[in-house]
């Protein structure tokens, strides 16, 4: 059982984002925080193509980056004209250097440790353009703990369902998601299958440490989607982080 293989199969038809509120949102933070317009934008941990397509309705240059061969195939299928790049994270590579990125939708909280965390943002560095930001969501340990931690849930239309059970270890602030997804094949009949997902929660203080650690300037944070500061319930929050 791998994250994100059968899983592209189903995951637009089952995972609703905001993500044209995310897409206005993220642009007027690097508007904001940023020396000046990006043209060539850095989309970490993409998936399926949905955050990288709207930026690029908006006219920015896009490249996409994710470990899923199969979550990028839906993705170039979608916009072929935009540049996928089959990579970990942890270790990506780029042609050049970028103006922004970003990383949606709790990509970042597929890191396991620290040490991770550390590594992605020095090459985050590494390839921002000077004065670009970097603007990336995480899930809360509240989310993880009091609202996902134990608890199971289900969806079902038409085409697909899953059932998703979790298991948060507060020791290690990491949540095991086990989904069994069924999928409506050709022939009418369900596929089922099985994926195991894990997130780690970080602390606002090592995201800061962090980001220190690898050379950036930490520039805010804020509650989902919003120009506020964090609140003990809140479930997850913008992390915004410019190179200078």
């Amino acid at each position: 059982m791998t994250a994100y293989g059968s899983f592209a199969s189903v995951y637009d038809a089952l995972m609703h984002p905001p993500y044209d509120e995310w897409a206005v949102y993220v642009q007027a933070l690097w508007r904001r925080f940023g020396a000046s317009v990006p043209r060539l934008v850095l989309d970490l941990a993409c998936g399926t193509g949905n955050m990288t397509a709207r930026f690029a309705k908006q006219g920015y240059d896009m490249i996409g980056v994710d470990l899923a061969a199969d979550m990028l195939a839906v993705a170039s299928a979608k916009n072929p004209e935009i540049l996928y790049l089959c990579q970990d994270m942890r270790a990506f590579e780029l042609y050049g250097t970028v103006d922004a990125a970003c990383c949606l939708c709790d990509g970042m909280n597929y890191l396991a440790d620290y040490e991770e965390l550390v590594q992605v943002l020095c090459l985050i560095k590494n390839y921002l353009n000077p004065g670009g930001v970097f603007v990336f969501d995480m899930n809360t340990e509240h989310y993880f703990a009091e609202v996902l931690g134990g608890n199971v849930f289900a969806e079902a239309n038409d085409t697909a369902a899953y059932i998703w059970e979790n298991d948060y270890d507060p020791d290690t602030r990491t949540n095991e998601y086990a989904v069994t997804f069924f999928a409506k094949e050709a022939n009418g009949l369900f596929r089922r299958f099985e994926e195991i997902h894990a997130e780690t929660a970080f602390t606002e203080a090592e995201v800061r440490h962090a980001v220190e650690a690898a050379g950036l300037v930490f520039c805010a944070v804020y509650a989902d989607a919003s120009c506020e500061l964090p609140r003990a319930d809140t479930e997850r929050v913008h992390y915004i982080v410019r190179k200078g």
